[in-house]
């Protein structure tokens, strides 16, 4: 078995970062672009991104995910840190952006779109608040403080809305945290 991508950056091998931005730059330019202003805003979201994964290479466990988990993952945080930096909160229609996740990347294969359409057909099925929560929370990236302060929710609500959604969600979608994290639900 070949070492991993990320194994190599890690060691300091130069062309296993270009490797990395080849195998991987498409799918966090798409994460970007739905998330930022402009092109020009992902561009730069990309270059902190891979600047990140670099930085991160050796903290990667492939006993605790795929690459690709991996490297959404830091996108994900990366992204979520620059909207809360630069409270862009404008920069993707709430409606649409679960919906636009299963053309994250094409030629991807169909497993992660099956998965982005199941996704969003869970979430769509929660109750108006509830799937307004989590979209807030996990797609824009928004406190539970900040989602409060945005809906008017007292804050107790809004944690407990975005619990019972995501239980509900696991529940729905048959995932069982035990067993892939060691630990018990929230």
């Amino acid at each position: 078995m070949s070492e991993s991508v990320l194994a190599r950056i890690a060691r300091g091998d130069a062309k296993a970062v270009r490797e990395c931005m080849d195998e991987f730059g498409g799918l966090v330019r798409a994460i970007a672009r739905r998330m930022t202003r402009s092109p020009t805003d992902a561009d730069d979201a990309v270059q902190e991104i891979f600047i990140d994964v670099w930085r991160s290479a050796e903290r990667f466990d492939a006993t605790q995910g795929s690459e690709k988990v991996f490297i959404t993952t830091i996108a994900r945080r990366r992204l979520i840190d620059r909207m809360r930096r630069g409270r862009m909160n404008h920069l993707m229609d709430r409606e649409e952006a679960l919906e636009d996740l299963r053309w994250a990347e094409p030629g991807n294969g169909g497993e992660t779109r099956v998965e982005a359409e199941r996704a969003a057909a869970v979430v769509a099925r929660l109750r108006p608040a509830q799937c307004r929560v989590l979209r807030m929370g996990l797609l824009e990236g928004l406190t539970h403080s900040e989602i409060a302060e945005v809906t008017g929710m007292p804050l107790g609500t809004v944690k407990t809305q975005m619990r019972r959604g995501l239980i509900q969600v696991r529940q729905w979608l048959k995932v069982d945290c035990r067993s892939r994290m060691g630990e018990a639900l929230p």
